[in-house]
């Protein structure tokens, strides 16, 4: 038989537990809810995860903030995701590349894409497109091709990184077609669409918002959007696939909400459905539209089917090139 003394201390010992699972609980559902995106203010994904937030308020029925964490190609935000509280109230709003390409061409990640992390929902598609100056004497990516092989000192190629699928389509594209087109990194689409207008830089690949109002304004052009399908953004522009250019088919540019692994189901769900419900939201999607993003609102599990095809189509191109990315 148990003493007294002993029955009175495991019975403070499991209120005490009890009091603290309780009050653990209480602080996750009374703290905010943080938005985390690897990028500065005033970027399109800052503007998606600045108008979600507006909407989560309501629907979840908390404080819900925008934390920018830019640099390291996004690992800074990812890694800070990953070692937060799995209770739901940090979400990570990402690109395709830090789950689809990064475990592919660096040598090691602070981060398990597979392990660290519960996809949450797909939210939308951001169109790549081939651009150059209104000037050009090419209106199309297989014109601009056909120009570069009589030209071929200026088979520069603008983009905002090393490392993502256009610079892969672009390695593709000289081994298809014996080209010397040279990948050019920018820090960003304002100074490569700068270099183009200027006649500095033939042509460039960027999502179609980063030029569209540079388009609207008579300074540059569309010359291909890559991937399978036209963009219901740019319906008049075909694809590069379409002008019979190959290499750029596999163009992964999306952004999708992730949590922590190890959040209880519950909350997930919870997440998984007003974040669908929002982008679906025909008000939230044509304002989405106008800073290049097509809505999509399709479940979690459909990202992780998108990360493992996209990276299993994307490896042995990656490994052929012989890229790394710096550390």
């Amino acid at each position: 038989m148990l003493q007294p003394s002993i029955v009175k201390i495991t019975a403070i010992a499991c209120a005490a537990a009890l009091l603290g699972g309780t009050a653990s609980a209480q602080d996750a559902a009374n703290s905010p809810v943080k938005i985390i995106i690897g990028f500065s203010a005033g970027g399109a994904l800052d503007s998606m995860a600045r108008a979600m937030a507006e909407k989560l308020r309501t629907d979840l029925g908390k404080t819900v903030i925008v934390d920018n964490k830019p640099g390291a190609s996004t690992q800074i935000a990812t890694t800070a995701v990953k070692r937060s509280p799995a209770d739901g109230n940090t979400i990570l709003l990402s690109p395709a590349s830090p789950f689809v390409l990064q475990p592919l061409t660096y040598d090691k990640l602070p981060f398990d894409p597979d392990k660290d992390f519960i996809p949450v929902a797909h939210l939308a598609d951001t169109p790549l497109v081939a651009t150059t100056a209104a000037a050009s004497p090419y209106s199309s990516m297989r014109e601009y091709l056909d120009w570069v092989k009589k030209n071929p000192k200026d088979g520069g190629v603008g983009m905002v990184t090393l490392g993502g699928v256009a610079h892969f389509g672009v390695l593709q594209l000289n081994q298809q077609m014996g080209l010397n087109l040279t990948p050019i990194a920018y820090k960003g689409a304002p100074p490569m669409l700068t270099d183009e207008i200027g006649g500095a830089l033939p042509i460039g690949i960027d999502i179609v918002a980063s030029a569209s109002e540079l388009v609207k304004a008579g300074k540059i052009k569309y010359l291909g959007t890559l991937g399978l399908e036209r963009s219901r953004l740019v319906p008049h522009v075909p694809t590069l696939m379409e002008q019979g250019v190959k290499g750029f088919d596999i163009a992964p540019a999306w952004f999708a909400a992730f949590v922590p692994a190890g959040t209880p189901k519950a909350v997930v769900s919870q997440l998984e459905k007003a974040m669908i419900g929002i982008v679906q939201d025909p008000e939230f999607s044509a304002k989405m539209a106008q800073i290049g993003m097509v809505t999509t609102g399709r479940p979690g599990a459909s990202v992780t089917n998108s990360i493992k095809t996209e990276r299993e189509a994307l490896r042995p191109i990656v490994e052929k090139s012989g890229f790394r990315a710096n550390q």
